[in-house]
């Protein structure tokens, strides 16, 4: 009788730490997806903080983002995840999202482990635990380092007719902090609170190229330190340069275009494989794991994920181009 009861004690922790897994999961999935702005607030974060009184110390500290050292900094993905989280627009520690992940993992491998062989179950874990964040992570990078460069050229146009009628450059770029929406008003609202600490224009131009991480934004830091040694007309060279973006844009688009089946027929090439196992196994359970136990099975698994891996990098590096 005492047995049965430890037993049954044992699944309800079971249980009980699995849906505190999940919950946990599903509430971080969801406070990473959803906006941290919308159109009814101020127009970015920063004009809000300054409105809420917050120090320049305190907007600089929230907004800019943290250093890894160490050897954790040489972690692909996660080595630069503070950067990387920030890019994205997710305003949580580095820290916290890797604990989420964690104790996703082991939700999901604990739950999974129920009606799975741990070594099914396992991978999966690893995939919606691990992976899929980091998926949806470097996704949102990808569209807000869109947004921004997209956002670019007007910040520039703006920054530009500052200069043209008079108006200092630290006048300039508070106009588009002021006025453009996130993420550049507040990429350049940090620029304006930067030099109003005292950092050189250069400096503070160059730490948001490298915070963004976005090429077009390099050529402005570029233009800048050039402009800031040797002098010159500022306005003009930063009216040519939103041109120059904007005309990188339209290219861009251009070749998307134009590339756009070859990107298809890679994407359907990558997930065949995926999709022929899947199905093997909904339809014939034991088709892999009958097979499971010959001493070869792993050998060729492995051969297998490592040809997978190949023709999905071989095949993305054909269709993707840097412009």
């Amino acid at each position: 009788m005492t047995s049965i009861n430890t037993a049954e004690l044992l699944n309800y922790l079971t249980l009980a730490c699995v849906f505190v897994g999940i919950f946990m999961l599903i509430t971080g999935v969801f406070h990473f997806a959803r906006r941290g702005e919308n159109h009814a607030e101020a127009r970015n974060r920063r004009m809000r903080m300054v409105r809420q009184g917050v120090s320049d110390e305190e907007r600089l500290a929230l907004l800019l983002p943290e250093t890894q050292t160490g050897f954790f900094a040489k972690i692909p993905f996660f080595g630069n995840l503070p950067d990387t989280l920030i890019q994205a627009g997710l305003h949580v520690s580095a820290k916290n999202f890797v604990l989420l992940c964690l104790f996703g993992t082991l939700a999901i491998a604990i739950a999974g482990m129920m009606f799975l062989p741990p070594w099914q179950a396992a991978p999966i874990a690893l995939i919606l635990g691990v992976l899929m964040p980091a998926l949806v992570v470097k996704s949102r990078q990808a569209e807000r380092q869109k947004v921004l460069t997209s956002q670019l050229p007007d910040a520039l146009e703006l920054m530009a007719r500052g200069l043209k009628i008079g108006h200092p450059v630290n006048t300039s770029i508070k106009a588009v902090a002021d006025e453009m929406q996130d993420p550049i008003g507040s990429e350049f609202g940090i620029i304006f609170d930067q030099i109003s600490f005292g950092d050189e224009l250069p400096d503070a131009v160059q730490d948001f190229a490298d915070r963004v991480g976005s090429e077009d934004a390099q050529y402005l830091a570029a233009s800048m330190a050039i402009q800031h040694g040797t002098g010159g007309d500022l306005e003009r060279i930063v009216s040519v340069l939103a041109t120059v973006v904007r005309r990188r844009i339209a290219l861009r688009a251009r070749i998307k275009a134009i590339s756009a089946e070859g990107r298809l027929s890679g994407f359907l090439l990558s997930i065949i494989p995926l999709v022929i196992m899947g199905l093997m196994t909904i339809n014939a359970p034991g088709y892999y794991t009958d097979v499971s136990d010959d001493p070869a099975f792993i050998k060729l698994a492995v051969l297998v994920v490592v040809l997978m891996v190949s023709n999905v990098i071989i095949l993305h590096k054909l269709v993707n181009f840097r412009i």
